[in-house]
């Protein structure tokens, strides 16, 4: 049986990494093999002293990926903090390069459920890799817009500490039931569009920015 693998995405300073060791701990106390996948932009930027060059971002990406495949095929759960997404999203972003995102959906593709953080915390500095809040909602438009070209669907998780938490695993739950069993349900939840008109789409309940 192969792993079930989570992604998580999401703008910087958006909780990414606390909620990926936080659904790590949750798992492992069920019972699970869970492996958490950490970043690999952060262990370069932490290395090197400073963030990657343009020429440096489809390595970073190809080992994001690698390292994910490597823990899908020892464990039962892989949750990724990032996928080689992120990197294409943030090379697109920086240098205005949109030659990694063909390969880096690629792989996402092999994600079982995608979890995508929302804007609605603070913003906090931490280190080399964040830029500003400023980049938030460019970054988040970046993520859900390559998500929608490659029709690859995402649960945005909202919330602050423990709320944050439970509406992941909810989304968890929700993702793990099989296919048969959501037979003349509604399905799970795809994005559709970066700014719908519909008054309880999500993206409303978002602060103002």
């Amino acid at each position: 049986m192969s792993a079930f693998i989570i992604a998580l995405l999401g703008a910087e300073s958006t909780g990414k990494t606390t909620l990926a060791n936080e659904l790590g701990a949750a798992l492992a106390a069920r019972g699970e093999r869970v492996a958490v996948v950490g970043e690999y932009l952060r262990e370069f930027c932490d290395r090197e002293g400073r963030t990657p060059l343009m020429a440096e971002q489809r390595a970073i990406a190809a080992e994001q990926t690698r390292r994910i495949a490597q823990a899908a095929a020892q464990h039962d759960v892989v949750i990724a903090d990032t996928t080689a997404l992120m990197i294409a999203v943030y090379s697109d972003h920086v240098f205005d390069d949109l030659a990694l995102y063909d390969e880096a959906l690629a792989a996402h593709a092999r994600a079982d459920l995608t979890l995508l953080t929302a804007l609605d915390l603070p913003w906090r500095a931490d280190g080399l890799q964040r830029d500003g809040p400023h980049v938030r909602e460019p970054v988040d438009a970046k993520v859900r817009a390559a998500l929608a070209r490659a029709a690859l669907g995402c649960a945005v998780v909202f919330g602050e500490g423990e709320a944050r938490l439970a509406n992941a695993l909810a989304a968890i739950a929700r993702a793990r039931v099989p296919e048969d069993l959501l037979a003349g349900r509604s399905g799970r939840w795809h994005w559709v569009c970066e700014r719908c008109g519909d008054a309880d789409c999500e993206r409303h309940r978002l602060p103002s920015l």
